[in-house]
């Protein structure tokens, strides 16, 4: 079975290739659903793509006809068919082979909104070293205890590579200037 046949049918799902979601939505025969969050669609995203992140996807009105879902590394667009399909959902449903970095691979353009803020990484990286410095200027000028910054920052850090939890990364989400309306 290809892949574009997948989407004729609405039985399980079978990822598509970057190059088959062109041609596919060249044609106009399937609607692309980023189930990222606004402040990630809007630093890039396939263009005429709809942003319904996938906390919202089951009780969004969803296009007719044959869906794709996208996300940036394939893991919450794997996710949301799963859901769709459960759910029962009347039309076929497929996904991303690989995410977004697989269409850039393929030399397929994303379309970036001219408000995007700063991905959320390099926010936390900026913030982070930031603190990091600071912490180490304030202890050699103004009083040794500011070290305690830096370790605090490193802390922070290796908590959120063993858990996968950033408290940096939730409070930077939360700021003004990263508040893109879905």
């Amino acid at each position: 079975m290809t892949h574009s046949s997948s989407l004729n049918s609405t039985g399980p799902s079978v990822p598509i290739s970057a190059p088959q979601l062109a041609e596919q939505l060249g044609h106009h025969r399937v609607s692309v659903i980023d189930v990222r969050e606004p402040m990630e669609y809007a630093g890039g995203h396939i263009a005429g793509s709809l942003n319904v992140p996938l906390s919202r996807l089951q009780q969004a009105d969803l296009p007719q006809g044959p869906l794709v879902l996208v996300c940036q590394s394939g893991n919450r667009s794997h996710q949301g068919v799963r859901a769709l399909l459960e759910r029962g959902h009347p039309h076929p449903v497929s996904e991303l082979e690989g995410g977004l970095p697989q269409w850039q691979q393929a030399g397929l353009p994303l379309r970036k909104l001219a408000n995007a803020p700063l991905p959320l990484m390099r926010q936390v990286q900026i913030a982070a070293g930031s603190l990091s410095l600071l912490g180490l200027v304030l202890s050699s000028s103004v009083a040794p205890g500011w070290i305690l910054l830096t370790w605090m920052v490193g802390a922070g850090l290796t908590f959120s590579g063993i858990t996968g939890f950033c408290g940096m990364a939730r409070l930077l989400a939360a700021m003004p200037w990263n508040r893109i309306a879905p």
